[in-house]
């Protein structure tokens, strides 16, 4: 799989030459020629080899392209006169993945780096849109629609406040409460997850500088309030390096072990659960693994969403908690 832009881009010209009809077949050299024209820059005869293999073989680039050698007149053509890397199919995993990625893009449209690329987004979004409808009239695929991201409206007004260093009053209505509740907040840092988008901060009247997560769909007004902080080393990375999801609690990382049945072992190891996810047993009784995570409330979800396919076996107060919740569970259904 490339490693940059410029390794697509060369494919791309590539591409473009071994398609070009009215232009005699390209030797290797007119090849590096063409391509180096195009890039403004001198792509090497061992780069350019490269590419023409990778078009050929790479299993993650899947182009599989047929380009075939001519020794006799030191020309490279397709064998298929009418392939070309453009024409390769999109799987429905990497279109739902565009359409979401276009339905937050246009959700920040008023953000200046957005401006920039707006109608590039919105023909983007103009094709998506048809493919999908050609492919789900035909009965071919189904797709999940775009997601709407309420609170996406407040952003703009975040991300800048979050590059100016200025302060903000949120009126905040979280879900225990019937009415708002005013917070200053010194905001560090926006995230998603799970369709929600997150605003991390101090609230200036929390004790001891705690930060809190704000959920952005939870906020009812916002102003701001030209006033300015500090700039705080704060670090997404580190900050969520041991949680799952969105909630980090005060306290140190635990060692969690999981025994999955066997079949939901594979869809585990596949598609892990977290960065520190080991294998500690891989059988035919069970899939053990081992994660090293704050047990918050996103974690307890997660694993009651496997049901019977999953027991806790560590740490103890994560033992007792899950089987409280599976007990009041099978309550429900007596």
């Amino acid at each position: 799989m490339p490693k940059n832009k410029d390794a697509l881009s060369r494919y791309r010209w590539i591409d473009e030459r071994l398609r070009n009809k009215r232009l005699p077949r390209p030797t290797l050299e007119a090849l590096i020629a063409y391509v180096s024209e195009k890039m403004d820059a001198s792509i090497s005869t061992r780069t350019i080899q490269k590419d023409i293999q990778d078009m050929r073989q790479d299993p993650e680039l899947n182009y599989m392209a047929p380009i075939v050698y001519d020794r006799s007149s030191g020309t490279y053509r397709y064998e298929d006169d009418a392939y070309s890397i453009s024409n390769i199919p999109i799987e429905e995993a990497d279109l739902q993945g565009l359409e979401i990625a276009i339905g937050i893009l246009e959700q920040f449209r008023s953000l200046p780096v957005v401006q920039q690329f707006e109608d590039a987004i919105l023909k983007i979004a103009a094709s998506l849109k048809m493919n999908r409808q050609a492919l789900e009239h035909k009965g071919l695929i189904r797709f999940a629609r775009a997601t709407q991201y309420k609170g996406a409206e407040h952003i703009p007004e975040i991300v800048d406040a979050i590059k100016t260093l200025e302060v903000i009053r949120i009126a905040y209505q979280s879900f225990d409460r019937n009415e708002p509740k005013e917070h200053w907040v010194e905001p560090y840092h926006l995230r998603e997850y799970q369709h929600r988008f997150y605003l991390i901060g101090k609230s200036q009247k929390a004790k001891g500088g705690t930060l809190l997560t704000f959920a952005l769909d939870r906020i009812v007004k916002l102003w701001p309030t030209n006033q300015h902080f500090d700039e705080k080393n704060f670090d997404d990375a580190s900050y969520y390096q041991h949680a799952i999801g969105i909630t980090v609690l005060e306290g140190a990382p635990e060692n969690v072990v999981l025994s999955f049945t066997p079949h939901q072992g594979k869809y585990v190891k596949s598609q892990p659960l977290h960065a520190t996810q080991q294998v500690l047993i891989d059988n035919a009784q069970e899939c053990r693994i081992s994660l090293h995570v704050v047990i918050n409330h996103e974690l307890q979800m997660l694993l009651l969403g496997y049901g019977a396919n999953v027991k806790v076996l560590a740490p103890e107060q994560l033992v007792k908690k899950m089987a409280a919740e599976t007990a009041a569970m099978h309550g429900l259904y007596k």
